[in-house]
C-alpha cells in the first residue's frame, strides 16, 4: 500500500508518495565511484566470514537485507561444518584476490567476477553493484 498526502491534505499543493521518497534513490554511474576496488573487498571479506576469520556484521554496510541474511546462513553452515569435522585450525587461511573482470549491463549496475585464492583452491565471487544513494550497494553476491 502506497501512503499518498494529497494537496487536501496538506497545506502545500504538492503530492507526495513516500514510498518513494524514502526508498533508496538509484544514482548513475558517473555519481559513483570505480566499482573494482568495491568487487574485490566484497570478495575478500566474503571469504573471510565463510573462512570464520571475520564476523558477517562486517559485510553489513555494503550489501542489500537478502545478501547479509544468504551470507550470514552461509557463514553459519559452514562453522557448523567446520565443528563437525573437528577442524582446530589456529592458523586462518591465505586468502588473495586475483583476477576481477567487470561488465556494466546498465547505467547504474555493474556485474563482475573475482578470482580468489581461498587455502588451497582458486574460487569465483560473483557480485552485482547497484548504485544507490550514491554509493555501491551488493544485490547479489556468489561464492562459487
Amino acid at each position: 500500500m502506497v501512503n499518498t498526502v494529497s494537496s487536501s491534505e496538506s497545506p502545500r499543493n504538492n503530492s507526495i508518495r513516500t514510498t518513494e521518497f524514502f526508498d533508496p534513490q538509484p544514482t548513475p554511474r558517473v555519481d559513483l565511484p570505480d566499482p573494482r576496488e568495491t568487487i574485490e573487498r566484497l570478495a575478500l571479506i566474503g571469504c573471510e566470514i565463510i573462512a570464520g576469520i571475520r564476523p558477517v556484521e562486517q559485510i553489513g554496510r555494503w550489501v542489500t537485507e537478502d545478501v547479509y541474511r544468504v551470507v550470514a546462513e552461509r557463514s553459519i553452515a559452514a562453522r557448523r561444518s567446520r565443528v563437525a569435522r573437528a577442524e582446530t585450525t589456529k592458523v586462518a587461511p591465505l586468502i588473495m584476490v586475483g583476477l576481477t573482470l567487470i561488465t556494466e549491463p546498465r547505467d547504474g549496475v555493474v556485474e563482475g567476477v573475482s578470482l580468489v585464492r581461498f587455502g588451497q583452491r582458486t574460487r569465483a565471487v560473483c557480485v552485482r553493484l547497484e548504485g544507490l544513494d550514491h554509493r555501491w550497494r551488493a544485490s547479489a553476491l556468489a561464492l562459487l
